[in-house]
């Protein structure tokens, strides 16, 4: 009996995504072998770290591949690391990649929607909502990118649970994965303890090196947690990511309504439009099913008639959202079906149903 097909393999083994790296096996050049083995093959998967931090989830793409052949076999899959010059030139094909994919030459982002989730003042639950947005749009099927842009007071990798940082292949970062969600962010970079005292010119740099060195791997929607109030990092955002879509998050009480109003100001100011407004802490459902406003009432309707945009939600208060968040277990993750988790899925399948904001053409592009 003849053995398995290694051409037909290869081939099907090189269409697979590795999930690390957001390419496909033979067009990031790190599949480096098949071979037979008994009743099986072994996949031999070039990496430019020590462990793959998704090996489990290539696994298994690769057994299906293997599955969809027609001579299905057994798969293992074998990892070899890289030496620094091979990671090196590994990040540049990666960012070739990236920006041939988007029929560009330059190294300006392009994702199809940037969103920018910002608030008027801290304690409203911006990133909150930015995480667990995050993750209710990848449940959905959509690929995401998370960029903790709030660089003061940063929290979205503890929110997430990351485990691991993200890789440096010479100029190119690859963020990590947790809950389908790349993320990256300034707790990546410095000691969680220490205080970031940074000026203008070096907040802006660090957002570039965000925005443009690190290898998103083109995502259908990239969050941005903005840090509270209109300071420097709103305006970095509205120079590297022109196309962004802002959304403000706001409480019930009036007083956090009338400080997110600044928000919204600072945006027209930029010219970068409002999608619409989110209500956090909305009201608590008591053992009893009564709703309690805890923190008043109505905040986000006015906010959304004085911006002129939708209330795109109310999400309720729910302790177990803060204690998931400092677990690093969103709601959708903690209990898919409780109040909580519907509300930033209503809200995901909104801001889908919304549309980009602008439309960009690169055969409209005036040279």
């Amino acid at each position: 009996m003849s053995g398995p097909d290694l051409a037909e393999l290869r081939a099907a083994f090189g269409a697979v995504e590795d999930p690390f790296l957001f390419a496909r096996l033979q067009d990031a050049g790190v599949l480096a072998d098949v071979r037979a083995r008994g009743n099986g093959v072994d996949v031999v998967v070039r990496i430019p770290t020590d462990e793959h931090p998704a090996f489990e989830e290539l696994r298994l793409r690769l057994t299906r591949a293997a599955a969809a052949s027609e001579a299905p076999v057994s798969v293992d899959v074998i990892t070899e690391t890289m030496d620094a010059k091979e990671a090196e030139e590994l990040g540049e094909r990666l960012r070739e990649l990236e920006r041939r994919a988007q029929g560009r030459t330059d190294k300006a982002r392009s994702v199809s929607r940037v969103l920018a989730i910002a608030s008027g003042k801290g304690g409203v639950g911006k990133s909150t909502v930015s995480v667990n947005l995050a993750v209710a749009l990848a449940n959905a099927g959509h690929s995401v990118g998370l960029l903790d842009a709030d660089v003061y007071g940063f929290s979205v990798p503890r929110m997430l649970g990351v485990t691991h940082p993200p890789v440096v292949l010479g100029p190119t970062i690859l963020p990590p994965v947790a809950y389908g969600v790349r993320c990256v962010s300034m707790g990546f970079f410095v000691d969680e303890n220490k205080a970031v005292a940074w000026r203008g010119p070096m907040l802006h740099k660090a957002l570039e090196q965000f925005i443009s060195e690190v290898h998103w791997g083109d995502p259908e929607f990239l969050l941005v947690d903005m840090p509270p109030g209109t300071g420097d990092v709103a305006l970095s955002v509205a120079q590297h990511a022109p196309n962004s879509e802002l959304y403000v998050v706001t409480t019930p009480q009036p007083a956090a309504e009338r400080v997110a109003q600044r928000a919204g100001a600072l945006a027209r100011e930029l010219g970068l439009p409002i999608r619409g407004v989110v209500e956090n802490m909305s009201w608590f459902a008591a053992p009893d099913g009564a709703r309690l406003d805890l923190f008043g009432a109505g905040g986000g309707e006015v906010l959304a008639r004085e911006l002129d945009v939708e209330l795109l939600a109310r999400i309720p208060f729910d302790p177990n959202v803060r204690q998931g968040g400092d677990e690093g277990r969103p709601a959708s993750v903690v209990n898919p079906d409780c109040e909580v988790a519907r509300a930033f899925d209503a809200l995901a399948t909104r801001v889908v149903a919304l549309g980009p904001s602008r439309i960009y053409r690169k055969e409209l592009t005036i040279s």
